[in-house]
């Protein structure tokens, strides 16, 4: 039950005034109180009765709702709750790194949460930016404090997250950002590729594999009679040139069908490299290369084509813009690449689709050609 105690109930017997019943100096004279959802009861004082009306509404409302805080709550630092939350977490290898560095990037980590303020949030982001590092990079930090955050309203630690609202950076376009390299020089960089190397580059360039898929590639994993390749796992770096094999990213299973020419260069390089099975590429001894392994091969294979400015990365681009500019729809080239939504194909890729300016102009001149003949065709329309 909740209700509002009137302290000023006892008659002073010398003065016969009304005095509180607990006199504490302040004239808090109005003690609303409660019982929490674990059945404590909890109690406040007030010098106005409608102040403590104001406030004993507002925690049984969060009572009913379910998102009451203990005010007695919030006492343990960010750098403390994160040290347990993140204990409790399934992260994948790279995931950890990514969260312990951004948690331990933050000024804020020995204060308490419940004194934790916007105002905090908002200096280390400035911090971040006056430093130099990328909006991409303040953007991912962010994100993984703000998913700490998230997990401490969620334990009723604090009633609000406290980085909501707080500008970040802007990001380039993903149209300015992108580099797509051109069909001639993509050719330049298979030429001067090592002739072990070389298949890696067309997996990238020709089935939109990622650094890490490529480098998982087993060759039990390539049909050569339907021309399909199934990706079932990524490659990631484990340190000191160790390599962990994990499934691929959320929702990146998938089978990719080949063109024709890429399975006669995969079947060449498997016939060259002897192999009966187990890792399409290798690194380490038999173990499949790891970042470090590929991007020395990579930065070589550029160098020798004369070609500088492109990431390995680039290649998957390059073939999510292929397939665009050969009409594929936005659902067919979000399966290919393996992404979770088309959500996140349009979001990369939306500026490489034709508009519906363009189409409009596309249809109508195929119906004028269509009518009209060569005609329709020539600058004039005077018949000469």
């Amino acid at each position: 039950m909740a209700s509002i105690q009137d302290r000023w109930r006892r008659k002073d017997p010398v003065t016969g005034k009304l005095v509180p019943t607990a006199q504490d100096g302040k004239g808090l004279r109005y003690r609303p109180q409660f019982r929490d959802p674990s059945g404590r009861q909890v109690a406040k004082s007030f010098a106005l009765k409608r102040d403590a009306q104001r406030w004993l509404d507002e925690q049984t409302a969060h009572v009913a709702r379910g998102t009451y805080v203990d005010p007695g709550a919030g006492r343990i630092t960010f750098a403390e709750f994160y040290a347990d939350w993140s204990e409790r977490q399934v992260w994948a290898p790279g995931t950890v790194l990514a969260m312990r560095l951004a948690a331990n990037s933050v000024p804020f980590a020995d204060v308490p949460l419940r004194s934790l303020r916007r105002s905090h949030v908002e200096g280390w982001v400035k911090g971040m930016v006056s430093r130099g590092l990328a909006p991409g990079t303040v953007h991912t930090r962010m994100n993984n404090v703000r998913a700490v955050l998230r997990g401490a309203v969620a334990d009723r630690l604090i009633p609000t997250d406290p980085s909501v609202g707080v500008a970040l950076p802007r990001r380039r376009r993903p149209q300015a950002a992108m580099t797509l390299p051109t069909a001639a020089q993509v050719g330049r960089i298979l030429d001067a590729a090592d002739p072990a190397f070389r298949p890696f580059v067309a997996l990238c360039a020709f089935a939109g594999l990622r650094l890490g898929e490529a480098a998982g590639l087993q060759v039990a994993d390539i049909d050569f009679l339907r021309r399909t390749l199934t990706v079932a796992r990524q490659v990631q770096r484990a340190g000191r040139g160790q390599v962990e094999v994990r499934p691929p990213k959320y929702g990146s299973e998938r089978v990719v069908f080949l063109a024709p020419g890429l399975v006669e260069m995969l079947a060449v390089h498997v016939a060259a490299q002897n192999h009966e099975g187990g890792w399409m590429f290798t690194g380490e001894g038999d173990q499949p290369p790891h970042q470090n392994t590929v991007g020395h091969r990579w930065r070589t294979a550029i160098t020798a084509a004369g070609i500088s400015g492109l990431r390995l990365h680039d290649l998957r681009h390059f073939y999510a813009s292929g397939l665009i500019a050969s009409g594929c729809d936005v659902v067919t080239v979000q399966r290919a690449l393996g992404h979770s939504s088309a959500t996140t194909t349009l979001s990369t890729y939306s500026h490489l689709w034709p508009s519906a300016e363009d189409r409009t102009r596309a249809a109508a001149q195929a119906m004028l050609t269509e009518s009209y003949g060569p005609e329709a065709d020539r600058s004039t329309t005077g018949g000469r």
